[in-house]
């Protein structure tokens, strides 16, 4: 059989596993609380809040999808016409056209060109964040977390791509297998690499002080089954007044990791139970489980792209021979640019599933959906939520229940409980 026999016999395997993990994985059968619960729960809250959420939401969204447009028109021009490979030549020159300053200065450039295209729109948003009081940054602090965010992925993504075509030279014929290989093991490092060594470069984290608040939620963790090598709080405040809390890490690197911002605004109980819903997280293997759909469908990328890539029509919009050389490093990103847009909305339901279970497990760790409804109310105010917001929107993009939704499963749960 040929290496592309394999690809595709290789594709189709992983594309079965994905299905198969994602069938048995993802919670399908817990449905949204039912629409009537959702507008009373609307009804409940105050109409400044309700008015406020929407236009800054309102204020984001032309920024918000001008960034998506302009990403998405810089993908397709510079990977579906000669530009991408003259740039990638271009960067390359001052080395002598080295393959590895191709590879590397070339992906980098076309990387960092869309950046700079959709920059614009980055302001834009910081602000309406500023106009609207949730984000605390001033635009030098801002422009900071930026050059950190392009250093941070300059150097991922230099070992990538130093990584990738290093492979294809050792292994033209087969390079999509080890590529594919990779691919998946990268996936699996960086979920336990990204929260120790990244997460520190934008956040300090201290240890959260003795006290009760602080006992509860190591005796809860313990209670639930997940322990956590630690409580640690974020210097959030820095840069916004959006209030939040995380589980980070997998096994001994696991910690609970609370918004200073949080500790301000919400009273213990809620705290507890924000923890809680966090908790539910790490209980049902969600890191893990996004890691292997992740690795799955990252190899299968890999390989869908070398089938895809091989297309002549394509190599020729291209300007390019082959996909597997540096100058085609565009047309992989816009291929890769028009997948993404593809499977957001499947991505946004899996994780509204994954997120509204570990919403139950907060109200069964907790047993108190009042704590539970009015934590949901805070969050919503303070993080200037659009409680329920426009249907396309909500099935195009939202990573969570709306917050409707998870008010109306805290009173479902008092009903079902009889609390």
């Amino acid at each position: 059989m040929t290496p592309r026999g394999w690809a595709v016999l290789t594709l189709a395997g992983l594309a079965v596993a994905l299905v198969v993990a994602g069938a048995l994985l993802i919670p399908w059968s817990r449905p949204p609380a039912p629409r009537a619960d959702q507008l009373a729960a609307l009804r409940s809250l105050p109409v400044d809040q309700v008015t406020r959420g929407r236009a800054f939401h309102a204020a984001l969204r032309p920024g918000g999808y001008g960034a998506l447009a302009v990403g998405l028109a810089v993908a397709l021009l510079l990977g579906l016409t000669p530009l991408g490979s003259s740039l990638v030549e271009l960067a390359g020159r001052p080395l002598g056209g080295h393959w590895v300053a191709r590879a590397v200065l070339g992906g980098l450039a076309v990387m960092l060109l869309a950046d700079l295209l959709t920059l614009p729109f980055a302001a834009w948003r910081q602000t309406v964040l500023v106009r609207y009081g949730l984000s605390t940054q001033g635009w030098s602090g801002w422009a900071v977390d930026l050059l950190k965010s392009y250093a941070v992925s300059a150097v991922i993504g230099g070992l990538v791509l130093l990584g990738f075509y290093t492979v294809v030279r050792l292994a033209p014929r087969w390079w999509w297998a080890f590529g594919a290989a990779g691919a998946a093991g990268l996936v699996v490092l960086l979920s336990f690499v990204l929260p120790v060594l990244v997460e520190p470069v934008f956040n300090r984290f201290t240890p959260m002080e003795p006290g009760p608040l602080r006992s509860e939620l190591i005796s809860m963790a313990a209670r639930d089954g997940v322990p956590v090598r630690d409580v640690l709080v974020a210097d959030a405040s820095r840069r916004t007044k959006a209030v939040n809390a995380y589980v980070s890490g997998l096994g001994p690197t696991r910690r609970v990791v609370v918004y200073d911002t949080l500790l301000r605004e919400a009273t213990p109980a809620e705290v507890t139970s924000v923890v809680a819903h966090e908790l539910g997280h790490a209980k049902d293997r969600d890191v893990w489980v996004g890691t292997l759909t992740g690795a799955l469908g990252a190899a299968a990328a890999v390989v869908a792209l070398y089938l895809i890539g091989s297309w002549a029509p394509l190599l020729r919009l291209a300007g390019v021979d082959s996909v597997a050389e540096p100058r085609a490093f565009p047309l992989l990103i816009a291929l890769v640019t028009v997948v993404g847009l593809v499977a957001a909305p499947v991505q946004a339901l899996v994780s509204r599933r994954v997120e509204a279970r570990a919403d139950a497990h907060a109200l069964a760790l907790t047993g108190d959906p009042s704590t539970f409804e009015a934590m949901q109310r805070r969050l919503a105010g303070v993080n200037l939520a659009d409680p329920d917001p426009p249907r396309w929107e909500y099935l195009w993009s939202a990573s969570h229940p709306s917050t409707v939704e998870r008010m109306a499963a805290a009173r479902a749960y008092t009903r079902e409980s009889g609390r």
